[in-house]
Order: structure tokens, then C-alpha cells, then sequence
């Protein structure tokens, strides 16, 4: 693939999990708060979607898509069995990341596609699935170096797909997309660290690069000790790698809520000495009102009692006067 193609891959998924995670962590505008319609109902927008974002997977699609026929006739020419094919299953994913970036924008400004808005992620679900399944079974050289990098990947391809399960389930919710931006951010920053390790001077001491066609190559190394510095130097690269991004987006998704004020739905707190000096006052209040009732009661019942020896004196003493 080379280092321009590693490099160009890394910038893009960059840039496009950085637009997604700003946007996952901004306030959601009135007009995408609307339910989720799971009708066929034309001339509706997908929510929380973005026309930037498709044009840019869309773009950085074709450009896998280019690449991939390239290599494919470099392989054919060189008769390398291995990357035909390897390059089919590259291509193959492109293709559906490329159908979710039109699809998309076809469902944001046209009504020629009455589908739900469930369907964009089903692709995208697919899309992480297979390129799971190109890195999980991409041992082609069993002794290269090179399959730590792409067993690294299967990190970041994790969490985008748990994501887009995540927002299969629920879409209004803004943390399945954020999760997806960081796995993208994450497999860009890993796609540039894998061009710098392998086709730069920046491989490990005592290996070098092998390459049978265009998209096939190995990282082998002269020993076992070379072999396991090389394999123990990407556990430690992709460490940095997601230490420094975990710093990252926790830094910038605090300094944009601070921002926004905090997205709606969220409960608003309030100083506690207030509402329990007014539970205070009520309390007062229903205590002197019963001690007032109580006294007055108590007020009643004597004057009840002070008639009946009144009347009982009076007869005693007309009694006795006669």
C-alpha cells in the first residue's frame, strides 16, 4: 500500500472521527429532536447526520476504491496469489463505506429513498464487521511483526462496531456516536503510526520490510530476540497511542460542554440551603398553626365546662335563698 496510502487512510479517519465527536458533543438542534420514524415516510432528515461527514467518507471511499483496483492489477501482473485476493476483500469494504456515504446524502437531500434511518447503520455495521474480519484473518506471514499492528486494529474496529450496535438501539443518543468518533480517530492515528513503522526508518532494530506486490508485504526480523523487541515495540506504540487520545478527547469534550452550558435533558441543580430552609419555614408554619388550634380547642372546652358549675351555683343559691 505504501506510506502515502497509510498516511492519507490516517488523516482522513481523523479528521472525520474529530468533525463526529465535535458534533456528538454539541447541543442537538430542535429540528433533529423530532421522534424516530421508522416509516417510509419521504422527505424526512436522518438524525443527527451531517452532509460534511458523508462527503467525506464518500471521498475517502473511492479513494480505498482506486487504490484497491491499482493493486489488484499490480498483484495480477506480479502473479501474486495472495494480494488478489487480499485486495478483493479491501475493496469489497470500501464499496460498502462508499454505499453508506451516498445512500446517506440521498436520504438527507432527496426523497428518491424512502428508507428507515436504522438502515444507514446496518450498513455501517456490516462495513466494521468485514474490516474486523480483514485484520482478525490477516496472517500471511505468521513470523511478520506486521500482524501486531493488525491485531492493535482490531481495537478501535471493536468500538466503532459496539457503537453502531449501541445507536441500532438507541439513535437519539449522542454517546454511540461519540464512541464511534474515537474509534475512528483512534484507527487513523494507528494507520499513520503503521506507515511510519513499516515503510520508514522507523522500524524496529533488525527487521526490515518484504513486499510480493503493492498491497502484500511483511515486516520479518533476523531472530526471535529482534521478533519479540519488534512485537513488545507495538504494544507500546499503540499504549501511547490510546493514552494520549483518551487525554485528548477528555480535554476537548470538557472545554466544549463548558461552552455549550451542558446539552438539555440533563438534570439542573440547585443550591441545597434553599430548598431546605424553605422546608423549614413550612414546617414552622404547620407546627404554630396546630399548637394555635390545639389552644383554641382547649379554649372551647373550658368555657363548655365553666357553664355547667355556673347554671349549678345559680340553682344552689336560689335554693338556699328561698
Amino acid at each position: 500500500m505504501g506510506f502515502f496510502t497509510l498516511a492519507l487512510a490516517g488523516v482522513g479517519f481523523m479528521l472525520i472521527g474529530t468533525w463526529e465527536s465535535l458534533l456528538s458533543s454539541s447541543p442537538i438542534p430542535k429540528f433533529e429532536q423530532c421522534p424516530d420514524r421508522t416509516g417510509t415516510e419521504p422527505g424526512r432528515k436522518y438524525p443527527y447526520s451531517s452532509p460534511l461527514t458523508f462527503f467525506s467518507i464518500a471521498l475517502l471511499s473511492f479513494f480505498f476504491i482506486c487504490n484497491s483496483l491499482y493493486s489488484l492489477i499490480d498483484a495480477v501482473n506480479s502473479k501474486d496469489r495472495v494480494g488478489s485476493p487480499l485486495q478483493l476483500q479491501v475493496l469489497a469494504i470500501a464499496f460498502l463505506f462508499f454505499m453508506y456515504a451516498v445512500i446517506g446524502l440521498l436520504m438527507k437531500f432527496t426523497d428518491s429513498i424512502p428508507l428507515p434511518s436504522s438502515f444507514l447503520n446496518l450498513i455501517a455495521f456490516f462495513a466494521f464487521a468485514e474490516e474486523f474480519l480483514l485484520f482478525y484473518l490477516q496472517k500471511k506471514d505468521t513470523v511478520g511483526i506486521e500482524n501486531r499492528y493488525f491485531d492493535m486494529m482490531l481495537v478501535p474496529i471493536t468500538i466503532c462496531l459496539f457503537s453502531t450496535v449501541l445507536e441500532l438501539r438507541s439513535p437519539k443518543s449522542n454517546l454511540p456516536r461519540l464512541g464511534r468518533a474515537i474509534g475512528l480517530i483512534l484507527q487513523g492515528t494507528w494507520f499513520l503510526q503503521m506507515g511510519l513503522s513499516f515503510f520508514s526508518n522507523s522500524v524496529a532494530h533488525g527487521c526490515s520490510l518484504h513486499e510480493k506486490s503493492r498491497g502484500n508485504y511483511t515486516v520479518r526480523c533476523k531472530g526471535h530476540p529482534e521478533y519479540h523487541r519488534g512485537r513488545a515495540i507495538a504494544t507500546l506504540q499503540f499504549n501511547c497511542h490510546l493514552a494520549f487520545l483518551v487525554v485528548l478527547v477528555v480535554a476537548v469534550f470538557s472545554m466544549v460542554s463548558r461552552k455549550h452550558g451542558g446539552q438539555e435533558g440533563f438534570v439542573q441543580y440547585g443550591p441545597i440551603g434553599v430548598e431546605t430552609r424553605s422546608l423549614n419555614l413550612t414546617g414552622q408554619f404547620s407546627v404554630d398553626s396546630d399548637d394555635e388550634d390545639d389552644e383554641e380547642i382547649k379554649g372551647g372546652a373550658s368555657v363548655e365546662k365553666q357553664k355547667p358549675a355556673a347554671i349549678e351555683m345559680t340553682v344552689n343559691g336560689h335554693g338556699s335563698h328561698q
